[in-house]
């Protein structure tokens, strides 16, 4: 018997899988859920290849659609705590609405048919952005009369991240997102940027389209979560379009919301998902669009 204990143990050798190899086994439908899921498989691609496919690829199809909902829980008994592409909330912040082609008026100085980045933002936009009700569609919140090219849920914040000079001095410091999205130097890193707002139930998504109310440079507020500066119209923190209120039900001139940023592939379906060319939902071109075809699947970029 000990002769034959080394062919034995050679043959346990031979038979037994090698360090690293999975083994087939038959596995019950009880224990399944208990293994750990397969690490997903990534896929190399160079960034120009990156950009190739994400538009060869097409529109972004939103992955689920909330619209329907109108009982969600106030965030702010949620807590704080920023989730991944998610950024803390603004709470308790008046909102007031303007709109695309708004002249100057004594409560209104500047008017809204340029923006801080877009010289021809009226002309761009395709028309008058109408904040009459009656002269909007009550499904998708866009004006009556024209299609708009660029997404007509947009909204105002205080701080604008570039100036004659190029990039502002703490906007690299203060901006999260700023080394993903900076491409040039006059180029703002902050325009179309996604905010999410709630209130009263609902939840809208929007894109940051335009600085104000009144200020430009309160960076504390925007990006660190200090209370505005601004000591206007009830302390106003942000702007929103006609079709943020509508969609929000918000009646009158101004509405207490909350805020927060969220990145492009946190944004779920909604009317925010059908105009734009400004909108990485039409436009697969847009950096935000190519980089959530990225993350959707698992590309990893390489130099070459």
């Amino acid at each position: 018997m000990l002769r034959l204990f080394p062919i034995a143990f050679l043959a346990l050798l031979l038979l037994a899988p090698a360090q690293g190899q999975h083994v087939r086994t038959s596995i019950s439908g009880s224990n399944l859920g208990k293994l750990k899921s397969t690490p997903v498989k990534k896929r190399r691609m160079t960034d120009e290849n990156l950009r190739k496919a994400a538009i060869q690829a097409g529109p972004m199809r939103p992955e689920f659609d909330q619209s329907h909902r109108n009982n969600f829980p106030d965030p702010k008994t949620q807590g704080n705590r920023p989730s991944p592409g998610a950024y803390p909330w603004h709470f308790d912040i008046t909102a007031t609405y303007f709109y695309i082609g708004e002249q100057a008026t004594k409560n209104n100085p500047v008017p809204n048919t340029a923006s801080s980045w877009d010289s021809a933002w009226d002309d761009n936009y395709g028309g008058f952005d109408d904040p009459n009700p009656a002269n909007r569609c009550p499904k998708t919140y866009a004006p009556l009369g024209f299609t708009p090219q660029l997404n007509p849920f947009y909204v105002a914040l205080p701080y604008n991240d570039i100036d004659k000079g190029g990039p502002k001095p703490e906007a690299a410091k203060v901006i999260p997102w700023y080394r993903h999205y900076k491409d040039g130097k006059y180029v703002s890193v902050c325009r179309g940027t996604w905010v999410q707002i709630y209130y009263n139930g609902r939840y809208c998504f929007a894109q940051w389209e335009d600085c104000g109310p009144f200020l430009t440079d309160d960076w504390q507020y925007v990006f660190l979560g200090a209370r505005p500066r601004n000591k206007s119209n009830k302390c106003a923190g942000i702007d929103i379009s006609p079709a943020v209120r509508d969609y929000l039900g918000i009646k009158g001139g101004t509405a207490t919301v909350h805020w927060r940023f969220v990145e492009f592939h946190r944004v779920p379906g909604g009317p925010w998902a059908r105009y734009g060319k400004d909108n990485p939902f039409i436009n697969p071109e847009l950096k935000r669009a190519i980089l959530k075809f990225k993350r959707k699947h698992n590309i990893i970029t390489t130099k070459r």
